[in-house]
């Protein structure tokens, strides 16, 4: 079954970085496209960004533009979020999904607080 396992959530001071990933089994990962969604207290799911499969074009919401990059490796099975200059309005639960496709993992954690 699909399984996504996200990971490298922390806590982090407003201006620095973290790097998130998020690693695939149970489908042909290469054949999907991939997106990051996050999710704060109290507020709706929302999508933070999307990468094709075939030509690993990217796309963002427009929080996030200009400071987060998604990339995959199809041959890990694995994709990745490198979010800097984070805000304190970038916590949440950051989740992966296949995009349009659904499967969710269990979330990453992420707090932006001084």
């Amino acid at each position: 079954q699909v399984q996504l396992v996200e990971s490298g959530g922390g806590l982090v001071q407003p201006g620095g970085s973290l790097r998130l990933s998020c690693a695939a089994s149970g489908f042909v990962f290469s054949n999907y496209a991939m997106s990051w969604y996050r999710q704060a207290p109290g507020k709706k799911r929302e999508r933070v960004a999307t990468i094709t499969n075939a030509d690993d074009i990217t796309t963002y919401s427009r929080s996030v533009e200009g400071r987060f990059t998604m990339s995959r490796d199809n041959a890990k099975n694995t994709i990745y979020l490198q979010m800097n200059n984070l805000k304190p309005e970038d916590t949440a639960v950051y989740y992966c999904t296949r995009t349009n496709y659904g499967g969710w993992g269990q979330g990453t954690q992420v707090t932006v607080s001084s």
